[in-house]
């Protein structure tokens, strides 16, 4: 019996550790080729130096299991070298089938405290990177397409965060960050589908370096897998992967301990029209007043929904 990813090639970014390890391992027992792509920096915030070690013992843990897999430690946030990594999959594979962005650092800081470099940098690794591989992703599978006369086989997962959805308040650059890659997902969704590619979107929870200051309260059980361990968001971004997920596109999904959640897109909760040609500033007040007059006071947009999949 063949295996779902059997015969396809995927990128991890970022899967020297934490989540994208466990992606890309999820994959390979799938049966896909991986690209195990990794900057090997040992600082959550980007710092230290450069390493290929991450990735290569992940590829190797890949190869020692039977698997095919390639290390690759080119920075996702530079254009060229993001080419590059895409290039390295289709020279080493044949093709590229499967991309999974989950590369990123943490910057944290209030926002009247933020510097432009810890702003930039942030978005520079997570979006930025996010657009990189995925421009040339794009690219590849658009003259696929174009050469084989009709649509191929093409899967985009990326990684956007709980932070964009809640909000996170010593995380702006991150939570801005997560919100435009889910953007990205949603008009690279709209773009490629009818060269037979989808792009949809994880928000996982999971217990990482990236994460250890916001799950230090959060025991780990001495028996079983831990809920939030990264091995529970693991099957979601290997079935996104699959041809069994053909009908899922432009969606976004929180993922964590056994739980997945569908997220709908934003609705609009109230509508109030002007009695005349356009609002005075009296009639705004008259209707907006009184209707978040009835809302917590310090409700974001969008909190009540998110604290109930937080419940879940």
């Amino acid at each position: 019996m063949s295996l779902p990813l059997e015969g396809l090639s995927a990128i991890v970014t970022g899967a020297g550790r934490g989540l994208g390890r466990a992606e890309a391992l999820e994959l390979a027992r799938l049966g896909a080729a991986v690209v195990v792509n990794d900057y090997g920096q040992p600082g959550r915030d980007g710092s230290g130096e450069a390493s290929a070690g991450p990735a290569e013992e992940v590829a190797a843990e890949i190869r020692e299991a039977g698997g095919k897999a390639l290390a690759h430690t080119g920075d996702v946030a530079d254009f060229t070298q993001a080419r590059e990594l895409v290039e390295s999959a289709v020279a080493e594979f044949g093709k590229l089938d499967i991309l999974v962005n989950n590369a990123g650092i943490l910057r944290d800081r209030m926002v009247f405290s933020m510097t432009e470099e810890e702003w930039d940098s942030v978005i520079r690794v997570h979006l930025k990177g996010h657009f990189n591989t995925t421009r040339f992703a794009a690219a590849h599978w658009r003259e696929r397409s174009k050469a084989a006369g009709g649509p191929v086989y093409g899967r985009i997962v990326n990684t956007s965060s709980e932070a964009f959805l809640a909000g996170s308040a010593g995380q702006p650059n991150y939570a801005a960050a997560k919100g435009g890659i889910v953007g990205l997902t949603t008009s690279t969704a709209l773009a490629l589908a009818k060269y037979g590619v989808t792009a949809n979107a994880i928000c996982p929870r999971a217990r990482t370096r990236m994460t250890e200051d916001v799950f230090a309260g959060f025991e780990q059980p001495p028996d079983g897998l831990d809920p939030l361990a990264p091995e529970h968001v693991a099957p979601l971004v290997g079935y996104l992967a699959s041809p069994a997920a053909a009908r899922i596109n432009g969606q976004l999904l929180v993922v964590h301990g056994g739980m997945v959640a569908v997220v709908e897109r934003p609705r609009v909760r109230a509508k109030f029209d002007s009695r005349q040609e356009t609002f005075t500033y009296d009639e705004l007040d008259a209707v907006l007043g009184p209707h978040y007059a009835r809302r917590p006071s310090g409700e974001t947009f969008g909190a009540a929904e998110v604290l109930s999949l937080k419940r879940g």
